[in-house]
């Protein structure tokens, strides 16, 4: 198969995938962002990489927003939120994230497939993505890609959609949010 027909079949994969997303639950997460004072993300791997992403464009938009383990991450505190991207929600070092961001006072949103996970159970807010964990034994889909790339890919297009949503909240355009881009380089 050529480069461009894999494209096409993955971007064919995330179309099916939108309709599988819960819009009530993205809206909770999108009002609690409002909500909160400082919003903190974390994921490991790839899916920690889409969260990176979406704290970019969260700051390019003035909200107070960390990666979490960055040396110029602030420190959590009660009611404010902490946004954990696991297709399994079994990943130690998120596990205890989110335990010790509760013990804080602070709520917990998790992106992931697995709803009943040790995360999920941790969460107060749950976004349910359709894909399959990276070793493809939980998920109730079906992909062609390897391992957790369709979950990956369908947390930066539900990251970048709650960012459109704030610009509908907040009135913001790209040119208002362009003005908080680097512009050190």
């Amino acid at each position: 198969m050529k480069t461009t027909q894999y494209i096409a079949e993955i971007v064919q994969e995330l179309h099916q995938t939108v309709h599988l997303i819960n819009d009530s639950e993205a809206e909770k997460l999108v009002q609690q962002i409002l909500a909160s004072k400082k919003i903190f993300v974390a994921g490991a791997g790839r899916s920690g990489l889409m969260g990176k992403a979406f704290v970019m464009r969260m700051m390019h938009m003035g909200i107070d927003a960390y990666v979490v383990g960055e040396t110029v991450t602030a420190n959590l505190e009660k009611d404010d939120l902490l946004i954990l991207g696991s297709g399994s929600g079994e990943t130690r070092t998120l596990v205890a994230i989110a335990e010790k961001a509760k013990s804080l006072g602070g709520t917990i949103a998790a992106i992931t497939i697995s709803p009943e996970s040790t995360i999920g159970q941790l969460a107060d807010i749950i976004v349910k993505l359709p894909g399959v964990t990276k070793d493809q034994s939980e998920g109730d889909y079906r992909t062609i890609q390897p391992m957790g790339s369709l979950f990956e890919q369908a947390m930066l297009l539900l990251y970048d959609a709650i960012i459109l949503r704030f610009m509908e909240e907040k009135n913001l355009d790209s040119n208002k949010m362009y003005g908080k881009h680097a512009n050190l380089e």
